[in-house]
C-alpha cells in the first residue's frame, strides 16, 4: 500500500501515454508521424522545455471528443490511485484545444465525465484548474475565462503554464483579477526556467496562493524567507526538472535543502507520460537519489494535503492527514 498523497501539479494532457495516443488516433482518424509506440517513446528525449512543448502540442491532435478526454482522465486517475493518490488537482489547457477546433465545453464536459465519478471509481477526490498559456496574449486568456463561465461550477481555479521565459506574470494581471472576482483559486508556474523575480511577481501582482515549480526561489534568500513566513506552497516536480535540464541529475536537486529551510514543498509529476514517472515514481526517485528518510517522505505527503484547495471540505483534509500519520512504511 503506497503512502497516501495529493497531487497538485499535473497537466492532464501530459498523461497521454503512447498506447492511448495511438488508440485515439485510430478512433479519430488522426495520423501520427510515428510508426509505432516505440518510435514515439524515442521522441520523448527532450533538449529543453521548448522541445518538449513542441511534441506535447503535436500529440494533442488525437484528443477530439468528450469520450477522448474522459478516457484520458480515467487512465490518469487509475494510475494515480495505484500510486497512493487520494486527491488530485488537475490542470488543463483549453487554449491549446480551442486553437485546433475543439470547444472548451467538449474539454471540460469530457474531463468531468471522469472526474465527477472519480471518488466512486478510483477513490480519488479531484479539483479542476484551468491554465492559461503564457506565450499567448492576455486577451486570449480573458476570452478563455469568459468562455469558461458557464462551467465554473466544475472549475476550482486558474493557473499559468507553458513557456515561461519572456512572459512575466504581470502580463496576466487583469485576467487574474477577473478570476479572483469570480471566486476562483489562483496558482501560476514561476521560477522553473524564469527568474526568482517571476515568483515575487506572481505573488504580488497575480495574488497566487501556490507557486508551481518555484525551484529558483533558492537564489533569493529574502524570497525564501517570505515563502517560509507566509507558508506559500511550492509544487515541485523532480523528474520533470531532470528531463527538462533544470537540474542536471536528481542527486543535485535542492529539495532537501528547501525542506531544511522550512519551505512548504510538495512532490508531483507534472507531465508523467513524458517525464518518466507518475507521482509515486517521483517519491521513490527522490527517496533513493536524495536519501530522504521516512519522516521526510511523510512530511512531503502531509504538505500535499495542507497545500490542497480543500478549504471547502476540512473534514476530508483532516481524514487524509490522519491517513498519512497512520501510514506504516513497508
Amino acid at each position: 500500500m503506497p503512502l497516501p498523497k495529493a497531487e497538485l501539479h499535473l497537466h492532464i494532457e501530459g498523461t497521454l501515454e503512447p498506447e492511448l495516443a495511438f488508440a485515439l488516433s485510430a478512433r479519430n482518424g488522426v495520423e501520427l508521424p510515428y510508426a509505432d509506440t516505440e518510435e514515439l517513446r524515442e521522441a520523448y528525449r527532450f533538449e529543453d522545455l521548448q522541445s518538449f512543448l513542441n511534441l506535447y502540442y503535436e500529440l494533442m491532435a488525437v484528443l477530439r471528443t468528450e469520450r477522448d478526454f474522459e478516457d484520458l482522465a480515467n487512465a490518469y486517475l487509475a494510475r494515480a490511485a495505484a500510486q497512493g493518490v487520494r486527491h488530485a488537482e488537475i490542470f488543463f489547457d483549453p487554449q491549446a484545444h480551442v486553437a485546433r477546433g475543439v470547444g472548451i465545453g467538449t474539454v471540460v464536459d469530457g474531463l468531468w465525465r471522469a472526474l465527477g465519478r472519480s471518488e466512486e471509481n478510483h477513490g480519488v477526490s479531484t479539483r479542476l484548474i484551468m491554465c492559461f498559456l503564457r506565450d499567448r496574449s492576455a486577451e486570449s486568456a480573458m476570452e478563455t475565462l469568459d468562455a469558461a463561465r458557464p462551467r465554473l461550477d466544475r472549475i476550482a481555479g486558474v493557473g499559468l503554464d507553458s513557456a515561461e521565459v519572456g512572459h512575466p506574470p504581470v502580463k496576466f494581471r487583469e485576467v487574474y483579477e477577473a478570476a479572483a472576482a469570480l471566486g476562483l483559486r489562483r496558482v501560476a508556474h514561476a521560477g522553473e526556467e524564469g527568474p526568482p523575480e517571476y515568483i515575487t511577481e506572481a505573488l504580488d501582482v497575480l495574488g497566487v496562493e501556490r507557486i508551481d515549480h518555484g525551484l529558483r526561489c533558492v537564489e533569493d534568500p529574502a524570497l525564501v524567507d517570505r515563502l517560509v513566513r507566509d507558508r506559500v506552497p511550492l509544487t515541485l516536480c523532480p523528474l520533470s526538472n531532470v528531463r527538462l535540464r533544470t537540474v542536471d541529475v536528481l542527486a543535485d536537486h535542492p529539495l532537501p535543502a528547501m525542506l531544511d529551510a522550512g519551505l512548504l514543498c510538495t512532490v508531483n509529476s507534472d507531465d508523467p507520460a513524458y517525464f518518466g514517472g507518475y507521482v509515486g515514481d517521483n517519491f521513490d526517485a527522490v527517496r533513493s537519489a536524495l536519501g530522504l528518510d521516512e519522516d521526510r517522505l511523510r512530511e512531503l505527503a502531509r504538505n500535499s494535503f495542507l497545500a490542497s484547495f480543500l478549504e471547502d471540505d476540512e473534514e476530508r483534509r483532516a481524514r487524509y492527514l490522519a491517513e498519512v500519520e497512520a501510514y506504516e512504511f513497508p
